[in-house]
This record gives structure tokens, sequence and C-alpha cells, in this order.
């Protein structure tokens, strides 16, 4: 059984009113690669530095081999970090940077007097023992003989090692590497990815690692803690993340996909783009579903013998395949073969069982806390919309004076009344114009659904988050306001209490 060497048990971290890390648990195997992979703004540096100690979460706990460290200062943990911008000292050579640790270090030793009494005393070490910690720490990362050459003179490369090289010469428990080859160029890093693995190896200690690069992550991990929004949103190994995505987020995040909506129509048989497949995922029938395909695993073929026929609008050589995008009826799909295809050509297509992946859709509509108004409209994420109040009270009418008369002929006046907002993925619009909506936020998720895209925009002050679908393609981190039809917010009373005239 693989004993747990850090474990975080439901850590919460704020930055002011900010909430950055949302009630997150996992644990990490000793000497195991661990990777935290998402996009920027995530989380995945905060939780590295909160396990380094450079950040304390504002609540939950974090374990060192059992023990809680969450208020341990970082030079108490047996830790060491690679920063992406390495942090040498220009103003000394490769040896003197990996040794200025160790000259700062105290180790305990233990001595007899002439009693024959024992006792102890922390010493600095010895200028031998340096030596040979140093000599041994760049043997590791490949730089021998490189002891007297001055930093600027180290290519990206070179700099790199020698700041893993002074990481580990204190032997740490555990490495933390915060994107560490974002400097680097493409080739560069694709080498060091190499390096890294065999040097993990080697050293047989845990390496926690923090990239944004998806495939770096599937390269170099054991296993892959895949993060959005301060919300760890899957952990497994890099073939399970790959093949089994857990949601759309982590299907879209990394590689390529196909993203379509699905409706299960029988034991193990899914229908999407118009055509019914046999699958291997187990659902109700009748059930919506998210359906993944990924762009290798959708099979060319004459158009007479393809589940699906459509027209090639566009190829792209990506170097090792071609990326080939078609046209089925409204939905678009890319494939990536070995063989190319013409544009304008028909072709046919078929995917195995194996290769589609089925997942309960995250999203099936929008539903906020709100309150009505004097005026009779509705308050929630951070604007105001107008509403029919009528259908919280069937039959009821509104009256000369705004007040609500039910069927029963009660007046009632609803406002501050708390009543709970239902709106549909297929019910919102957006626009540029600020004023053009009730509520204005900015667009924080971007995922093509094959003939439509599925948006997520989030308001600034409640962080509130509107899921809807468009046709338009818009940008990320676009400011727009969100325009919802009056007779498409349904509203239902969230507690019996009614404030009565």
């Amino acid at each position: 059984m693989a004993e747990h060497i850090i474990e975080l048990q439901d850590v919460t971290k704020y930055f002011d009113d900010n909430l950055v890390i949302d009630h997150v648990s996992f644990y990490v195997n000793k000497g195991e690669f661990i990777t935290f992979l998402g996009p920027s703004g995530c989380g995945k540096t905060t939780t590295l530095r909160m396990i380094a100690g450079f950040d304390l979460p504002t609540s939950g706990k974090i374990l060192l081999n059992g023990e809680d460290i969450s208020r341990l200062p970082p030079n108490k943990r047996p830790v060491n970090t690679v920063f992406q911008r390495y942090a040498l000292f220009p103003h000394l050579n490769v040896f003197e940077n990996i040794a200025f640790g160790l000259k700062c270090k105290r180790v305990e030793n233990t001595y007899r007097n002439d009693k024959g009494e024992e006792y102890k005393k922390k010493e600095k070490l010895s200028k031998k023992e340096i030596r040979e910690k140093v000599q041994k720490a760049l043997a590791l990362v490949d730089l021998e003989g490189f002891e007297k050459r001055s930093i600027s003179t180290l290519s990206g490369g070179q700099q790199q090692r020698v700041a893993i090289a002074r990481a580990i010469v204190n032997e740490p428990e555990i490495l933390l590497l915060d994107e560490p080859l974002g400097a680097l160029d493409l080739k560069m890093r694709k080498e060091m990815q190499i390096e890294l693995k065999e040097m993990h190896k080697r050293l047989g200690i845990t390496f926690i690692y923090v990239t944004h690069d998806q495939e770096e992550a599937l390269t170099m991990s054991d296993t892959i803690v895949v993060m959005a929004d301060g919300i760890v949103q899957q952990i497994g190994t890099p073939v399970k993340i790959y093949n089994e995505p857990a949601n759309t987020f982590v299907a879209d995040f990394i590689g390529e996909s196909n993203i379509f909506n699905g409706t299960v129509v029988g034991e193990k048989k899914v229908k999407f783009c118009g055509k019914t497949f046999q699958c291997l995922d187990k659902f109700e029938p009748n059930e919506p579903v998210d359906v993944v395909v990924r762009p290798e695993d959708i099979q060319m073929c004459a158009p007479e013998n393809g589940t699906l026929v459509g027209e090639v609008i566009s190829v792209v050589f990506k170097g090792i395949h071609y990326e080939i995008t078609a046209q089925v009826g409204k939905y678009e799909l890319v494939i990536s073969s070995t063989e190319s295809r013409e544009v304008g050509e028909k072709i046919g297509m078929n995917v195995s069982p194996d290769g589609i992946h089925l997942m309960k859709p995250k999203y099936t509509t929008n539903v906020f806390e709100g309150v009505i108004t004097k005026h009779n409209t509705v308050k929630f994420a951070d604007g105001e919309f107008e509403c029919d109040v009528t259908q919280l009270y069937p039959g009821s009418h509104i009256d000369e004076e705004e007040y609500l008369i039910t069927a029963q002929g009660e007046k009632i006046d609803l406002t501050d009344v708390a009543v709970r907002v239902e709106v549909g993925l297929n019910d919102i619009e957006i626009s540029d114009d600020a004023e053009a909506g009730g509520t204005t936020g900015k667009i924080i998720s971007i995922i093509y659904k094959g003939d439509h895209y599925r948006l997520i925009v989030r308001t600034e002050e409640e962080e509130e988050d509107f899921v809807f679908a468009t046709d338009d393609l818009w940008n990320e981190n676009d400011l727009v306001s969100v325009i919802i039809p009056k007779d498409k917010i349904k509203l239902s009373l969230k507690n019996t209490e009614e404030k009565k005239r």
C-alpha cells in the first residue's frame, strides 16, 4: 500500500474576500510525480505555495507524513521549491549557487566528553562535505565540470538544471516545481521534460509539479490533478484523465475533443449528431449526456460505409498528422489522421464504441436566489430583470397599485420576497452593450459543442455564473451584458412567508 507523504484535507484559501482555493482535498503518495494542471488563475500555484509554507490555508489542514504542518514556517518543512525564473544568484558561479544553502545549514552531531557522556552540537558542514554534496548534485543534473562557470554563460536549460541541483542538494523529501520549464523554448522544454522524468526516477523523491501545459502533464506525471476555479475537477493517471474525462472542462482542456449534446436511447446506445452509436457507458434511457469523441477515434471511410457522412471544410497539416474538419449537417467534427483529404470531398465517418465517452452534464439549468422589488422586477446575480410575478400565485393578477391579487382576492405586497429563479440554457443572450441587459459579467469559459458554443459569464461582485448556449463566437474575458426575456424567467417562492398588506 502506497504511503501518503502529503495530504490536503478540506483546504480553503482566501486572499482578502477573494476565494482562490475552494475546499480542496487530495493526497500525494511518497515517491510520486504528481502534477497540478489547469489554466492561469485556477489555484494550482497557490496550492503549491501552501504546501511549501509560503502561503497559509484560511481553513483546512495540510499533513506531512500524517502530522499537521499547516502553520509550520517554510524553513521547517522538508521541501525545496524550483521557480519558473530560477532565482539564481548572478554574482555567484555554479558551485557557489548550489552550495549556498549548504553553507547556511546546521547539522546536529553527537560527541562524547572525557567522562564518556554524550552531547549534541549543531555545526556547519565542512568544506569537504559541501564539495561532495555539490558534486553529487551536479552529477544528477549532468553538469559535471560546470562548477566554475558563471551563471550568465549558461543556456536556459543549464540554468534550470542548476536551480534543480540547488534544490536537491539539501536532500528534501519533496521537490516542488512551479512551471520550471516556462522560460524555455519548445525544443528545450521537450528535452527537459524527459530529463526531469529520468531525474525523478534516479532521485526517488516526491515531485509536485505545476503547469498549464497539458502535453507536459501527460508526458511526465504519474498522477494529474486537474484544477479550475480553485476546485479539483479530476484526479487520475494521464491515461484515465485523457480517455475518461470527468466533465466537459477536463475533456476540452486536456487535448483536442469533439464534444456534443447527446441522448441515451437504449442499452449502451447514444444518439448524437442525428445518428445512433454503440457505446460502453451505461446510462438510463432518455437521459441527456455530454458525448466526448477524440479526433483520433474518428475513422474516415467511403461515404456509403459511414454512420456519419459529411463534407471536408478544412485540412491542416500538423507535422505528424492532418487535422481535418468535416461538416455533417449543422455539426462540425474534427478528425486527426495520418491520411489527408481534399476540401470539398465527401467522406464517411465511423466511431467504435470504445471511442465514445459519455458524461453526466454538469449544467442543465441556471438557478439563482433572488428577491422581488417594489416594481415587481426580480433582483439576482448583481442585476435586476423584468419578470412575471403572477406565476408565483396561479390565477393571480397585478392591480393598478402594482399589488398582486391572488385568485382568492388577497392583496399581497411582494417587495423583498425571496424567490428561486430558474433560467434555461437556451434562454439567455448577451450583448457588448453594457446597458442592454439586466446585469453584466465577464466570459470565463467557452466550449464548442459541435453545433453551438457553451459559454459561462461570471458577474463581478457576487461571482454568479450564467451558463448558456449560443451560435455566436465570443472571446474569453469579454465584458458583456446578460439579457433574459421576461417570459423565460421562472419564479417560485423560496419560503411561505409572504408580505401581506
